[in-house]
């Protein structure tokens, strides 16, 4: 079953993509410095994924610049290209059946994104759900029925998902239930019938709807504040009752068994007390829970399955202190498609054969990168000034350690989101800071998600606020203890990220020696009108969240840094993409307007086939370089003048 691409408003979701920086005068670097380039371009494969009878796997490599999907059959050299889209990469794909492979692409960052079929021979190319101003949501592939899949399209109302069984052959769309306005997901049980969906009640009250079968009316079966979270994983194995991670009565969210029938949770099957436990994971062919996931520094699973913990092992040894994952697996689960990475590597991909206990390597995501090159992005804690403890990373340029890294110059790199958290694992910009001599501190300010219900709620109404007090509090631990030099601080983020850039900026104004500014929100209030149409039955929980217009306006004027620039004086770049649905243009048009009428420093650039976030490489080279000339710039050593 897939799980349904949420519509759910958690802002600007990981879209944090460039930064660059030049190599500071005066300073040592023990790493050769690395092409820009390499850093940023596609991966040469990514994206490896197994037919249902493992004879074939699909994977994404660069066509003209931009990701395609391709597919070869296991044992054979050749490949054919599925795909060839000139101007965007392909958004991602999947398995419709043994012969068939469904993929998904927007226009120019727009994320109305659109279903396509096509034939593992090339033949049967058609558009699915190729209608204007219209987002393809997939509910469930259904696995076992090969000619169908279910998704949801908002083309009857912009504002919300009806669900549909679509025919992958022909494009026939069947509606199976109209939206009556307010459901957010749509969920099927095994058999891939529809028979789950939560909605929002009374715009911040949220809802469980449940029906035995399809011939049933949906009944709400729970209710409870959006604050509280009951999101169903899946049905168990005989289709009675759900699988869910849960907060209810508690604040880590746990993984529970729940009765739809009457709507209480029956059985606790694993919770961790310092962390939201937020998947599960099952056998299909064996009909059992394999193992429950949390992250903590890295992310870490609790088994239930000892076939499966034994396999885990068995990777393990193979592969020491590499992360690793299952990506994709055969009907019969007896081929696995096994990715690692770690910190300093993107990774490789292998196939697995689980009978002979092979283990065969497919391709490196980015072979031009030498591990032995990057840098350790390193766990950290310290207490904001209000006694939270605050997670985070720190990568400090190869050759330095916490004990001997003094006076670096650092970019401060808040993550976007809000609601969401950093992790460890291989980012290129990261890395690419890091070889140009820069310490880059990344934090799980308040709000983050992973670490319980209590914290996240603390950041309600807290932008430009105790949000932004985490940072600086980190950005003061950073010079307290001798890592940073204060006089060359920069901050860079991306979405709510740049947000957090122009407040930095704003509300700190001697904090930072430079910023830059990536699809960031400048202005509360226009950001809460020109969100995407589909976000809007959930204002009211945005309203509770970040700020009522109205009954806030002062706070969110407060919050907003467009009406702060008076403050401003530190150098600031900004990138935007023209088709931002999320960050609307405007936003940064408005900062840049207000700055430059101001005489402060601001460098601006919009790119016009880009949304939120850029995706083209040619693209993201233009960005990292001109970043990368910035910081080096804002970010020099300063000599001391020769006394006379």
């Amino acid at each position: 079953m897939k799980k349904l691409i949420s519509s759910l408003p958690i802002l600007m979701l990981a879209v944090v993509l460039g930064i660059g920086g030049c190599k500071p005068k005066n300073e040592i670097m023990t790493a050769k410095q690395i092409p820009l380039e390499d850093f940023f371009k596609n991966p040469e494969k990514s994206g490896y994924q197994l037919s249902p009878d493992g004879k074939y796997y699909a994977y994404m490599t660069p066509y003209m610049r931009r990701l395609n999907v391709f597919v070869q059959e296991i044992g054979k050299d050749s490949a054919i290209r599925l795909t060839s889209d000139t101007a965007r990469s392909i958004s991602g794909y999947f398995w419709g059946n043994n012969n068939r492979i469904l993929f998904l692409k927007d226009t120019g960052g727009d994320e109305n994104f659109k279903l396509f079929g096509v034939n593992v021979d090339g033949s049967n190319l058609i558009g699915l759900t190729d209608f204007p101003k219209v987002r393809t949501e997939v509910i469930d592939d259904l696995p076992e029925i090969d000619e169908f899949v279910i998704v949801g399209l908002n083309k009857r109302v912009p504002e919300v998902f009806d669900p549909y069984r679509l025919n992958i052959n022909t494009g026939e769309l069947t509606l199976l239930a109209e939206n009556p306005g307010n459901i957010q997901s749509w969920i099927t049980d095994h058999d891939g019938k529809l028979r789950l969906a939560t909605a929002i009640v009374d715009g911040v009250n949220t809802a469980l709807l449940f029906r035995e079968t399809e011939k049933d009316e949906f009944k709400t079966v729970l209710t409870t504040s959006f604050k509280e979270m009951l999101a169903p994983q899946f049905f168990t194995f005989d289709n009675k009752n759900i699988y869910a991670s849960s907060n209810l009565g508690r604040d880590k969210a746990a993984i529970v068994e729940f009765d739809p029938r009457i709507g209480k949770e029956v059985k606790v099957l694993y919770e961790n007390a310092d962390y939201d436990v937020d998947a599960l994971f099952f056998s299909k062919a064996r009909k059992v829970l394999t193992a429950a996931r949390y992250t903590s520094w890295k992310r870490e699973r609790y088994f239930f399955d000892k076939e499966f913990e034994v396999l885990v092992g068995k990777m393990k040894k193979e592969f020491g202190d590499m992360e690793f994952g299952f990506n994709s697996n055969t009907k019969a689960e007896d081929k696995y498609i096994v990715s690692t990475y770690s910190d300093k590597t993107m990774g490789s991909y292998y196939l697995y054969d689980v009978k002979t206990e092979k283990l065969d390597k497919i391709a490196d995501v980015s072979p031009w990168l030498d591990e032995k090159e990057m840098a350790n992005q390193l766990p950290i804690e310290y207490k904001s000034r209000d006694g939270l403890t605050i997670n985070g990373y720190l990568t400090l340029p190869k050759g330095y350690s916490m004990e001997t890294a003094k006076s670096l110059p650092v970019v401060v790199n808040p993550h976007g989101g809000p609601w969401y958290r950093d992790q460890w694992g291989f980012n290129p910009e990261i890395q690419f800071l890091a070889n140009r001599g820069y310490a880059v501190f990344q934090m799980n300010f308040r709000g983050s998600t992973g670490y319980g219900r209590k914290f996240w709620e603390s950041s309600f109404k807290q932008w430009g606020k105790t949000m932004q007090d985490d940072i600086t509090d980190g950005v003061n631990w950073l010079v307290s203890e001798g890592i940073a030099d204060s006089t060359r601080i920069a901050i860079y983020g991306g979405s709510y990220g740049g947000y957090a850039t122009l407040a930095g900026i704003a509300f700190t104004p001697d904090l930072y020696a430079a910023a830059v500014d990536y699809v960031g929100v400048s202005n509360l209030f226009t950001f809460m009108k020109t969100i995407p149409p589909y976000w809007k039955p959930m204002m009211d929980m945005m309203y509770e969240m970040v700020g009522d217009p109205v009954k806030d306006s002062v706070l969110m004027r407060e919050a907003s840094p467009v009406f702060h620039v008076d403050k401003i004086k530190t150098p600031l770049f900004v990138a935007q993409g023209a088709n931002d649905p999320r960050v609307n243009k405007a936003e940064s048009d408005q900062m840049v307007d207000a700055l430059k009428k101001r005489g402060i420093q601001v460098e601006y650039m919009v790119k016009d086939n880009e949304g939120h976030g850029f995706h083209n490489e040619e693209n993201q080279f233009d960005f990292y370089r001109s970043m990368e000339k910035f910081l080096g710039t804002h970010l020099k050593k300063q000599t001391e003048p020769t006394s006379k």
